[in-house]
């Protein structure tokens, strides 16, 4: 298969080196040349710096990770050239006509899209969606997610100013760029029916975004939840517990793995990642799902309706902080 990266920010370049690494090497390069990373790796490819030119070379698939305001400017007209889709999160900064038109040409060319959150492909995350799913721990009565992390630490090699995370004309902020657990609460408890939150810029970060979010979340099913995002936290955290009527649940991301406590049986749990699991698993699996998806072995583990969903997430974030209320969530 031939593959377009539209983008070669660390996120692009993490990509490329799957790609390789599953023996993929039909691979071009669209770039305007932002990025602040060396050159040296992406030398060996074919590179464009206009979108036309990149997809009349007719790429099965391309892989949108440009920073999140730009995402339609790529997905749209590569879904119109009937290219399959690896999205990344949030599959946008607003739902607009721009989203609502890739979700039509989606449906009507049969274009298989993948959106990046990965934490779907996590295993001990996959291992407690299964406990969930079969009701061992009875019904789930209510989470706390927290995730908090120094944002100049995130790429040493820039000045965290000048990136996508802290800039609101690239569709950065705290929300969009951590939105992974909006993503994944909703994997595991199902659909949200509203949500309140509270977002605002209380560090001497030097950015014009927000850099906190306290999201208070009501769902279908009756959970309710809420999740803490920051962008000053000094040693980061991240985390997930889940109290349920007959147990509790307490994932550590730091360390990958999961303790789960049944009431029924009066002990814990330990459900451990593999011993030679590191980050980039989460990212290698998630493109080996997307190469199966292309080839019609895989239905997608996480679509372009889920992130649609995720996308109206984030927007009653702002939105709810904006007017100090609940807002509903719309069904997709």
């Amino acid at each position: 298969m031939k593959f377009l990266i539209a983008g070669l920010g660390s996120i692009g370049r993490r990509h490329l080196r799957n790609l390789l690494a599953l023996g993929e090497s039909d691979i071009l390069l669209y770039r305007t040349h932002q990025s602040t990373l060396p050159d040296e790796e992406l030398t060996p490819f074919p590179t464009f710096t206009k979108l036309a030119d990149a997809l009349a070379q007719k790429p099965d698939a391309v892989i949108v990770s440009n920073p999140t305001a730009c995402h339609m400017h790529v997905a749209l007209p590569a879904a119109m050239a009937g290219c399959h889709l690896l999205l990344e999160k949030p599959i946008s900064d607003v739902k607009d006509e721009q989203v609502d038109a890739l979700k039509r040409v989606a449906d009507e060319r049969g274009i298989r899209v993948l959106v990046g959150f990965q934490f779907r492909f996590h295993p001990v995350l996959m291992q407690l969606k299964q406990i969930l799913f079969q009701g061992q721990l009875g019904r789930p009565y209510s989470f706390r997610c927290h995730w908090g992390e120094y944002l100049p630490n995130w790429h040493p090699w820039e000045d965290y100013r000048d990136s996508y995370a802290a800039r609101n004309d690239l569709g950065g902020g705290v929300v969009n760029t951590l939105s992974h657990p909006l993503d994944y609460v909703r994997w595991l408890f199902g659909e949200v029916q509203s949500l309140t939150a509270v977002t605002g810029h209380v560090s001497d970060l030097e950015i014009n975004v927000e850099d906190i979010a306290e999201i208070t979340l009501n769902f279908v099913n009756g959970t309710l939840g809420s999740i803490h995002l920051d962008y000053y936290q000094r040693p980061p955290s991240h985390w997930l517990e889940i109290n349920c009527e007959k147990g509790l649940v307490r994932w550590d991301n730091a360390v990958g793995a999961a303790r789960v406590y049944h009431v029924d049986e009066g002990q814990w749990q330990d459900i451990n990642r593999p011993v030679e699991f590191e980050r980039n698993d989460l990212f290698l699996a998630e493109m080996q799902h997307f190469i199966n998806l292309i080839d019609g072995r895989a239905e997608s583990r996480c679509d372009l309706t889920d992130g649609i969903q995720a996308l109206a997430l984030t927007q009653a974030v702002h939105a709810a902080s904006e007017k100090r209320g609940w807002v509903n969530l719309p069904s997709i």
